[in-house]
């Protein structure tokens, strides 16, 4: 863990650990994804569902979520690449949409990753919401997707991605798991108790993001 602190990222198992490089990947990653602002907009939609149909939204969620991960995990840098970016100029990309999800969890009152009022709207209109817009955009939005992304570039062998798959794993079960008990959960923890929490994993995001960028830019020096 202490390379994950002072890198973040890069890190792969030549680095450190499989377990160290799975807390990491997850820490990483779960404080990008952050489901705790999903809360609100979750409890939202499903408003009026028996405990039986949120419990079935939340899982078609996560699923949904884990599907969108794990694919860019594995070939989204193929794709970028692709299109001729090169792993520096991903790194510094990503590090910006990072940076900018962060600082709007930094600031969940003037928006966050809230929908917007026509956004809401529509949804509400739809029999199922889980995949758009709970699965994406605010489960698995850009930011998270530039992390996997990160994960993936970083990779150095088969194993590497078995254990950032099972990162993506484990924050898709941990986001279900919040999902699940979201009515109680928002009642524990309540408006102040989510501000808080959504800021200090916003901060985390924000250091992820620049190292990101920090990252990249050696990269392209070749430092």
């Amino acid at each position: 863990m202490e390379e994950f602190f002072k890198d973040i990222i890069p890190f792969s198992t030549e680095v450190m650990g499989a377990g160290a490089l799975l807390i990491a990947s997850f820490t990483s990653l779960f404080s990008v994804v952050n489901p705790f602002t999903t809360m609100p907009v979750f409890l939202s939609l499903t408003e009026g569902d028996s405990e039986k149909e949120m419990m079935r939204t939340a899982r078609k969620a996560t699923i949904y979520m884990f599907i969108v991960l794990i694919t860019f995990l594995f070939i989204g840098t193929y794709i970028l690449s692709f299109f001729g970016i090169s792993l520096p100029g991903i790194r510094i990309a990503g590090g910006i949409i990072i940076m900018r999800t962060a600082f709007s969890m930094m600031n969940p009152d003037k928006g966050g990753r809230k929908l917007s009022a026509e956004d809401q709207e529509a949804a509400m209109e739809k029999e199922d919401v889980s995949f758009s817009p709970l699965a994406m955009p605010l489960l698995s939005g850009p930011g998270s997707i530039a992390v996997v992304i990160g994960f993936g570039s970083q990779a150095s062998g088969v194993f590497d991605y078995i254990v950032n798959g099972m990162a993506v794993f484990l924050t898709a079960f941990v986001a279900w798991g919040i999902l699940r008990v979201a009515p109680w959960l928002n009642k524990v923890i309540g408006k102040t108790g989510m501000s808080v929490v959504t800021r200090l994993m916003g901060f985390i995001a924000l250091a992820i993001g620049v190292q990101f960028i920090i990252n990249g830019i050696a990269n392209f020096y070749g430092i």
